[in-house]
């Protein structure tokens, strides 16, 4: 059976949003568009991304309530500017154009759009001249941040200007009658001081939204999937002690019962002590339907002498799939079993599957790590969710604070802490190091503000003197950031005095490294894994 297609423009929403709630937003580039996205959902209404190039009919048939033009790095006289049709704004369906997506608008709609003097970059003051809907409780100043080159000098025909600033005297407008709205700065942003608000207006008093799409009905609708897609069928689920992995786990038990079986797959990548906390945590809580299943041999053997990140995540793939399908087949689960996976929406971003022409910053073991060709069917009922969605559903579900808080964990583990060839001499050393920094952080108190702290073997060797002895040993970097889903994040400020004692901790208790480095790059330019 050849495995869903994470890629296809206009597949039907997911059962997590509720139909009669969605909001589309249709992406031209913009670095920002995960986070519009991000921010409708704040508002507790289901929004999703699609393609520049999705046909106007199939986002009209999936009745959303509104649809946002995001922002991007075209000029709209540019020969091959991203266009889009222009029945779009007489489809009685509400529209917010952002940046790009505004000064499209006003292009195909006969407005004056024309290249700034001067680019406009950054904060800036918006001053509202209309305070009727869009900027309804809105100051009559505020701050707003500004990311274009070109710049809408005339509404189109019918229009009204809401806002400007010094550089635009066009910053914002609307077509009421026909529900169409624009601004040129990026609502979106958290520089724009009033930005949620009048995201907020838009989706909920223009819109027309209710906002339905809570904890519970993702909950709910999460289920309801598990159990159309599975049928009168088995499933197993891959279950690795995560938060995300735990609360898929959840959602299948609740829609299939004793038809369901967690497989936990010990790779020998794992941290310190973690495979006899999730054995001993889950066999007591789930007993006969918990297998455990011991293969680092395979994985290391898999992976011996690889030194691409991107051939590792694939290779870890396809092994995982092979494991799964071995244990279906001993259990009886196949032909026509399925496999349940707590994938989520950053992970399909990163691996280039929200539209064809998404850049593949990393193929996730669990997304473009699968192999073309596998006997499970893939059922993702978290698919479509971000991290911090997701610990909201497990505390809906009623998981423990431990495992709902528990920071992310790679499912390649630490063969992507190790810069180069993965060996079980490497994977020791990185094993101590990364408990050091965990337990030291945990220590003082830092973990929950915290969305990721670890050790990474990087490549590099250097001197050093112990003991008034020359060694030449392995240089650890110690990584933590501090973000809101993983898509983002900026490294966190930890005291120097905890640098301090990790530092000192590790190289006193890891013999094999004499150098300690911290990282001080924020994501984007660098992901949070190093590989």
């Amino acid at each position: 059976m050849t495995r869903p297609d994470a890629a296809r423009p206009g597949a039907p929403a997911s059962s997590t949003g509720p139909s009669a709630e969605l909001v589309l937003v249709v992406d031209f580039g913009a670095q920002y568009s995960q986070l519009i996205a991000r921010r409708v959902r704040e508002h507790r209404v289901y929004c999703e991304l699609v393609h520049h190039s999705t046909p106007l009919a199939e986002l009209l048939a999936r009745r959303p309530r509104a649809i946002i033009l995001s922002g991007g790095p075209a000029s709209v006289y540019a020969k091959d500017a991203p266009r889009y049709d222009t029945a779009l704004f007489d489809a009685g369906v509400p529209v917010l154009g952002i940046c790009y997506g505004m000064q499209l608008m006003a292009y195909l709609l006969r407005g004056r759009v024309e290249r700034g003097d001067r680019r406009e970059y950054g904060r800036a003051v918006l001053t509202v001249t209309d305070d009727q809907d869009l900027f309804r409780g809105i100051e009559r100043e505020t701050q707003c941040w500004m990311s274009h080159g070109d710049l809408v000098l005339e509404p189109p025909p019918g229009f009204v200007v809401l806002a400007r600033t010094a550089n635009s005297p066009v910053a914002a407008f609307a077509d009421r009658c026909r529900r169409l709205y624009g601004v040129q700065f990026h609502p979106e942003v958290v520089h724009t001081e009033r930005g949620r608000d009048i995201l907020g207006n838009f989706l909920l008093k223009i819109a027309g939204c209710r906002g339905l799409w809570t904890p519970e009905a993702v909950a709910d609708a999460a289920v309801r999937e598990v159990a159309e897609r599975v049928g009168d069928g088995r499933a197993i689920v891959a279950l690795s002690g995560g938060v995300d992995s735990s609360v898929a786990a959840v959602i299948a038990h609740r829609a299939l019962g004793d038809r369901l079986v967690a497989v936990f797959v010990d790779h020998g990548l794992l941290r310190k002590d973690e495979p006899e906390t999730v054995i001993e945590t889950f066999s007591c809580r789930m007993g006969a339907s918990f297998v455990p299943v011991r293969a680092a041999d395979r994985f290391l053997k898999a992976l011996c002498g690889v030194r691409d990140p991107e051939r590792k995540r694939k290779i870890i793939g396809e092994e995982f799939i092979r494991v799964f399908e071995e244990e279906a087949s001993r259990l009886g689960l196949v032909p026509g079993g399925a496999l349940v996976q707590g994938t989520l929406y950053p992970d399909v971003i990163e691996s280039g599957g929200t539209h064809g022409t998404a850049a593949v910053i990393k193929s996730h073991h669990n997304v473009g790590g699968l192999p073309e060709r596998m006997s499970l069917t893939i059922v993702e009922p978290l698919r479509n969710l971000f991290k911090d969605e997701v610990r909201a559903v497990g505390e809906e579900l009623g998981l423990p604070p431990g495992i709902v808080w528990r920071p992310p964990f790679p499912g390649p583990g630490l063969s992507i802490r190790i810069v180069g060839p993965v060996t079980r001499r490497k994977l020791a050393v990185l094993r101590e190091a990364d408990h050091v920094v965990r337990e030291e952080v945990e220590r003082a108190g830092l973990g929950r503000r915290l969305w990721q702290y670890f050790a990474v073997l990087t490549g590099v060797r250097s001197v050093g003197v112990m003991g008034d002895e020359r060694t030449y040993g392995y240089t650890v970097a110690v990584r933590a950031v501090t973000s809101e889903d993983g898509m983002t994040a900026d490294w966190a400020r930890l005291p120097h005095d905890l640098l301090e004692r990790i530092a000192s901790r590790i190289i006193s208790e890891v013999p094999q490294v004499n150098r300690v480095v911290y990282d001080v790059t924020s994501k984007p330019p660098a992901t949070i894994e190093w590989e």
